[in-house]
């Protein structure tokens, strides 16, 4: 059988195309009508200051709050450099978040890479994470009614290293037969360490998190090698000042006498599950105090439900914690704007 197109009848133009994807639901779409992006453009052009001097040739660099944009996608997608170009460069739904069409031109994965080491060098993620959290407070988006702390591990590639390569690594040396192996020593990751959770073990990171009880939005993180544990930069994730004079929720790994002394010198309620200990179980009303506390607690792994199911899963690609900071802190960042896009609809106000 024999059959017969006629593309100038059939086939979708790429204005069509966007229609159907609207009326199936592009979330970039509405990513793109909540969220002002312009809000970050100072903060960038201010810190990398990206003008075009024409007297030196070459193409004029690409806007920077467009390049912030790509990497959100990144996040949201969770995709490497060489699938984010070519993903822009064949998804219109892509095309139309960034402002770009058909003829015009794309970053390539170089330009991706260098635009996030820039951002890298200066601080900004860190920088435009507090300039957005500091806007939502001042708007009464985080409510500030209660404060929520929980780590999630964040794997990264595993290393085939040999036993007395990690001892080295461990002891904070680089391993003599990697010297003259610059190649290698790009591809080896040794900041990252292993930990082990309900009997599996894992290489990589750890995402520690406060945020606000109401909202569920991020309100600080901090990023540690996958040994730390839990408890550890608890304090760090309160010393802020915006948990003081406000109740806080964490699981049972979070319980010691010196994080109860540390919380109440930061007038800051304590709601941390009760522990039991050895051949002190705990009584029905302590019990039933953990429960109470587990209905509010429990709001903070909807955040990394959301970034495992919602954004492409949680696990980082880079060989450096430098490097898979600002990728964890991007991470959390696009949450944020996902998490007020849904917001949207009970806010008068946007993010910017």
């Amino acid at each position: 059988m024999r059959y017969h197109t006629d593309s100038g009848l059939h086939l979708f133009s790429s204005d069509e195309r966007l229609e159907v994807l609207d009326k199936i639901g592009d979330p970039l779409r509405r990513l793109g009508e909540h969220i002002d992006f312009e809000f970050f453009r100072p903060t960038l052009e201010g810190a990398l200051y990206l003008s075009h001097n024409s007297r030196k040739g070459g193409r004029p660099p690409f806007d920077p709050v467009l390049m912030f944009k790509v990497l959100v996608i990144q996040r949201l997608y969770n995709l490497s450099d060489d699938s984010t170009e070519y993903l822009i460069n064949d998804r219109l739904s892509f095309m139309r978040f960034l402002g770009l069409d058909l003829g015009g031109r794309v970053p390539d994965a170089k330009t991706i890479w260098v635009f996030r080491e820039r951002l890298k060098k200066e601080g900004l993620v860190k920088k435009l994470f507090e300039e957005l959290t500091c806007h939502l407070e001042r708007e009464r988006i985080i409510a500030n009614s209660g404060q929520l702390v929980d780590a999630t591990i964040v794997p990264a590639p595993r290393q085939r290293n040999s036993r007395s390569e990690n001892e080295t690594i461990k002891s904070g040396e680089t391993p003599p037969e990697w010297q003259d192996e610059l190649r290698k020593q790009s591809q080896k990751d040794v900041d990252a360490r292993w930990t082990m959770k309900n009997s599996v073990t894992y290489y990589g990171y750890k995402n520690h998190i406060i945020c606000d009880r109401k909202s569920k939005l991020i309100k600080g993180y901090v990023v540690t090698d996958a040994s730390v544990h839990d408890s550890q930069v608890i304090s760090e994730l309160t010393d802020n000042g915006r948990a003081h004079g406000q109740t806080l929720y964490a699981d049972s790994a979070y319980r010691s006498a010196g994080i109860e002394t540390n919380l109440a010198g930061k007038t800051i309620k304590s709601r941390i599950h009760l522990k039991a200990a050895r051949n002190k179980p705990l009584t029905k009303k302590q019990q039933a105090s953990n429960r109470a506390r587990s209905r509010q607690r429990s709001r903070v792994e909807h955040v990394f439900g959301f970034m495992e199911n919602s954004m492409g899963g949680i696990y980082v690609r880079c060989c450096s914690k430098v490097r898979n900071e600002v990728v964890i802190g991007l991470l959390n960042l696009t949450y944020n704007l996902c998490r007020i896009r849904q917001l949207s609809r009970t806010l008068e106000h946007s993010p910017a």
